[in-house]
């Protein structure tokens, strides 16, 4: 008994001791890991948790996941004419047979709502004759084109399904340089493709767009994009777009490490107002502006290289009427600071005609806040739709025709020409009550039809008709 008692005394102690030895083990054997960044000492320290490996993936799976539904691949089909013409050719002939040859394009675009509105680049679709929309699962849908923006070189499209996959839009202004985003894609008509890389840079301009009004303000990523990536998504680790891929930098036409998106703040807004309008509603503040640099700030006399300097400002636009003056360094809109003009264009940007924005600027070494209401470059603050646009464009009056007149003539669509002006109708000879019944072979039932039809046109666009009288009639116009 006094042996045994021994033994279980023994034990006992072996157990304590050991359980406390496995205690001070773990507590040292998987220490959280904390990167400290050490601030001057008024401002304090802040603390961030670096992620494993397995969290991020698992991040990546989901986001990645839940894109790649949402994105598709378009392909495109369109027509390059030769600039050489038999004489002898038909005028039918000349638009579609002379030197005609189909080509065939791909991108990618991303479906924003579950009715199936896709936001893709201007430049995937803007020629096309046809738009095919293909979705990860592969059904094959064929689009129509809602609008296009060329200064934002972005375009909506429209197919016909419902409960649709798509993206939810995330905030591109709180989007961080160094955060983690994926770019999703058809580079090389290598359907659904993801790559991964952070943001390196935010508000860059690199001079792609064509015109003065155009707005370029890109995320910069290292994400891989190549040719079939236009109109893709960037989105970040919640799986939120936050970008529209749009461009690489490259002096081989392939990826070279940095790829541009175009902010998902600019994408809601053109998208909307494409749905909405058929075309952007452009909001200008009235001003010249500059960076401030090392040199513009001796030569101005500046303290510090904070802002934008305004170097002119454009009589009775909303700048001249807000105070604001040649010479004045522009601080912040909206409260959200401005170090360039790119980073100016995009907060106009983001606003319609109409809108009144909150600027901080210097004058004169005095800092001053104006409520500037925004205008059109006509310094008005109504919102046109397409169709007015083009209407004035146009030069005429676009009407429906009733049924009897359709019996009559044997036609069944078109729009009637009247209170004709100056501008590209009269131009290529139509007169007054002329029927359009096609453009480009395509059937004009509505005055619409007529603007969204000619907004996708470059170059000569023949036009099919009829008078009341029964005459037929082709007119050649260019564009």
């Amino acid at each position: 008994m006094k042996q045994i008692f021994k033994t279980v005394i023994l034990t006992a102690a072996v157990s304590v001791g050991t359980l406390f030895l496995w205690e001070q083990f773990k507590e040292k054997e998987d220490p959280q890991v904390i990167i400290q960044e050490v601030q001057p000492q008024d401002i304090g320290y802040q603390t961030s948790y670096l992620p494993t490996s397995k969290q991020l993936m698992m991040d990546f799976n989901a986001s990645a996941e839940n894109a790649l539904h949402a994105v598709v691949h378009i392909q495109t089909e369109f027509t390059r004419k030769s600039s050489v013409y038999d004489d002898y050719f038909s005028l039918e002939d000349f638009f579609f047979n002379g030197g005609s040859r189909v080509y065939k394009a791909s991108g990618s675009g991303v479906i924003i709502s579950s009715d199936g509105y896709i936001v893709t680049n201007n430049h995937v679709v803007q020629q096309a004759d046809k738009i095919t929309v293909i979705l990860n699962d592969k059904r094959s849908y064929e689009a129509k084109t809602v609008g296009l923006d060329p200064t934002t070189d972005l375009a909506l499209l429209k197919i016909e399904d419902r409960e649709l996959p798509y993206l939810t839009f995330g905030n591109s202004d709180s989007v961080k340089v160094g955060e983690w985003v994926l770019a999703v894609g058809n580079p090389f008509n290598l359907t659904s493709t993801v790559t991964a890389g952070i943001v390196s840079a935010k508000a860059r301009n690199i001079n792609i767009l064509p015109g003065n009004s155009a707005i370029e303000s890109f995320i910069q990523t290292d994400a891989a994009v190549n040719p079939g990536n236009s109109g893709g998504a960037l989105v970040n680790i919640e799986g939120k777009l936050v970008g529209i891929n749009a461009a690489i930098a490259s002096r081989t036409g392939y990826y070279q490490g940095y790829s541009f998106a175009i902010p998902s703040g600019i994408v809601k807004k053109v998208v909307k107002d494409l749905k909405e309008f058929g075309q952007v509603q452009r909001a200008v503040i009235g001003i010249s502006i500059a960076e401030i640099n090392a040199k513009v700030a001796e030569a101005y006399k500046l303290k510090n290289l904070k802002g934008v300097l305004v170097e002119g400002v454009v009589d009775g636009l909303p700048a001249e009427k807000s105070g604001i003056k040649a010479g004045d360094i522009i601080l912040e809109i909206d409260n959200i600071e401005i170090n360039s003009p790119s980073e100016l264009l995009e907060r106009v940007g983001m606003h319609r005609p109409g809108d009144a924005i909150e600027v901080k600027y210097l004058q004169k070494d005095k800092e001053k806040i104006a409520t500037v209401k925004l205008t059109d470059m006509k310094g008005s603050t109504k919102l046109k739709s397409a169709f007015e646009e083009a209407s004035l464009d146009l030069g005429a009056n676009l009407k429906p025709i009733d049924d009897k007149l359709k019996a009559q003539l044997g036609i069944e669509n078109g729009v009637q020409v009247s209170d004709l002006k100056k501008g590209i109708i009269a131009n290529a000879g139509i007169k007054d009550s002329f029927i359009i019944t096609k453009i480009d072979r395509k059937p004009v039932n509505q005055a619409e039809d007529i603007y969204k039809i000619l907004s996708t046109k470059k170059g000569g666009v023949l036009i099919e008709g009829i008078y009341p009288n029964g005459i037929k009639a082709y007119y050649g116009i260019g564009l």
